[in-house]
C-alpha cells in the first residue's frame, strides 16, 4: 500500500487539498489520514505541494522519441509505452494512417498482438485507425495514391481492436451502413479529413458518427453560407479533438471551441509522429520526410505533418488559451477520453478507480507517473 501526502489532488470539479490518497493498483481511500491511521508498512509519498491528476489518455498518437505505429513493429510499440509516461499519459491508441493496404494491415495485427503482451509503461488500449477512408482534398501529410473507399473487409479481422476510425462520409459507397456497421462492432467513428459538407456531415452524426479528428485541420472550413464539417463539430453534440500546441489552431480558435462545445465535449490529442521529445531536424511520416523546429513539424511544402506537442504541455496550452480551470483542462486529457471509450474504471480520482496517476507542479513538468500503482516514470 502507498500513501499520497501533501498533494493537491485534481478532481473533475475541484481540486483537494489536505487529503491522503491511499492506493495499491486502485485508489483506495481519499481522506484526511494521519500517519497512525495508515495500514501498517505504507509507503509514504510526500508530494511536497504538487498537483496529482488523474493519467491522461491520448486517443490520437501515431509516434514518439523515434517510433512510429506504422513501423508495423514490437519494438516500436514497446518504445512508445516507455516513452509517453514522461508527458503524463498512462494509456493511449497507437494511430494508423494511410498507408499501403498491407501496410496498415500488418500494423494492425501487431497492435493487436501487443495489447495482449501488457509492455511495461503506458497502457495500448487498442488502435485509432486514421484513413485510408478520407478525402483526396483533405488528405494533410498522407499519401493520395493510398486513399481508398471505405470497405469493411480491411476493418472486420481488427474490429475487436479498433476503438476509434476517422473518414470521410462523402467517401462513402453507403454511408449510413458502413457507421451503422462500425458502430455495432463498438467502433467509435470519427469524422476528419474531409470535405464534407454540413448536410453531409449531419447525416453521419445520425447515423452513429461521434467523434471528429483534430478539429479545423484537414477539413472544409467554416464559412457563414456553408458551416461544412467545422460548423457540424461545433453546432452538434459530437466530442471534438483539439491540437493545443498554438500552430495546428490559433489560440483564439480554440477558445472559441471550448465556449461553443464546453469541456465536455473536448478531448486533448496530441497527433505526434516519432519526433516528438526528440529535439529539431529531419524526421518521417508515412514516407515523407519532416521537419522539425520547435513545435512546427511541415512537410518539404510547408504542410503541416501531424505535431511534436507532448500531453502535458498540451494540457498547459489548453488552460491558458481557453481560459479553463486546472480540473476542466485536466478532464479533457483523462475523464472525457475515458468516457468516450468506456473506461469506467479510470480517467478521475476517485476510491476503486485504477491507480493512474501524474504528479506535475505549477509549470505543467512531470515528476512522476504511476500506471496501476507502479511508479513507470520518475524525474
Amino acid at each position: 500500500m502507498k500513501a499520497i501526502v501533501n498533494g493537491k489532488l485534481i478532481l473533475p470539479q475541484e481540486i483537494l487539498t489536505g487529503q491522503t490518497l491511499l492506493f495499491d493498483t486502485r485508489i483506495r481511500r481519499i481522506a484526511p489520514l494521519k500517519k497512525e491511521q495508515l495500514p501498517a508498512g505504507t509507503e509514504c509519498i510526500d508530494a511536497k505541494g504538487q498537483y496529482i491528476s488523474p493519467g491522461f489518455i491520448n486517443l490520437h498518437i501515431h509516434g514518439i522519441g523515434g517510433s512510429d505505429t506504422m513501423d508495423g513493429t514490437e519494438e516500436a510499440l514497446k518504445q512508445m509505452c516507455r516513452m509517453l509516461p514522461a508527458t503524463g499519459v498512462t494509456g493511449f491508441l497507437p494511430t494508423t494512417m494511410t498507408e499501403t493496404e498491407e501496410k496498415i494491415r500488418t500494423a494492425l495485427a501487431n497492435i493487436a498482438a501487443c495489447t495482449e503482451k501488457h509492455f511495461a509503461g503506458a497502457e495500448i488500449l487498442g488502435v485509432n485507425m486514421e484513413g485510408p477512408f478520407i478525402s483526396t482534398a483533405y488528405k494533410g501529410s498522407q499519401e493520395a495514391s493510398n486513399i481508398q473507399k471505405a470497405h469493411w473487409e480491411l476493418v472486420a479481422p481488427y474490429a475487436g481492436c479498433i476503438k476509434i476510425i476517422t473518414l470521410a462520409p462523402e467517401n462513402l459507397a453507403e454511408p449510413a451502413a458502413f457507421i451503422r456497421r462500425c458502430r455495432e462492432n463498438g467502433i467509435l467513428v470519427s469524422l476528419g479529413h474531409s470535405n464534407a459538407t454540413y448536410e453531409e456531415a449531419a447525416a453521419a452524426y445520425a447515423n452513429g458518427a461521434s467523434h471528429i479528428t483534430h478539429l479545423f485541420n484537414a477539413m472544409r472550413p467554416f464559412h457563414h453560407r456553408e458551416p461544412g464539417l467545422a460548423g457540424a463539430a461545433l453546432t452538434l453534440p459530437f466530442i471534438c479533438e483539439l491540437i493545443c500546441d498554438g500552430i495546428h489552431i490559433h489560440p483564439a480558435a480554440i477558445a472559441l471551441a471550448v465556449k461553443a462545445k464546453s469541456p465536455d465535449h473536448i478531448v486533448l490529442v496530441t497527433d505526434s509522429l516519432r519526433a516528438c521529445l526528440m529535439g529539431d531536424g529531419e524526421s518521417e511520416l508515412g514516407g515523407h520526410k519532416v521537419y522539425v523546429k520547435g513545435l512546427r513539424a511541415t512537410l518539404q511544402d510547408g504542410t503541416l505533418a501531424a505535431s511534436v506537442l507532448s500531453m502535458h504541455l498540451g494540457v498547459k496550452n489548453l488552460k491558458e488559451f481557453a481560459h479553463l480551470s486546472l480540473p476542466e483542462a485536466v478532464r479533457t486529457a483523462s475523464l472525457n477520453p475515458a468516457t468516450e471509450l468506456g473506461l469506467r474504471d479510470r480517467g478521475s480520482l476517485a476510491e476503486g478507480k485504477r491507480a493512474d496517476l501524474v504528479f506535475f507542479d505549477e509549470t505543467f513538468t512531470i515528476s512522476r507517473t504511476y500506471v496501476k500503482g507502479a511508479c513507470v516514470y520518475q524525474h
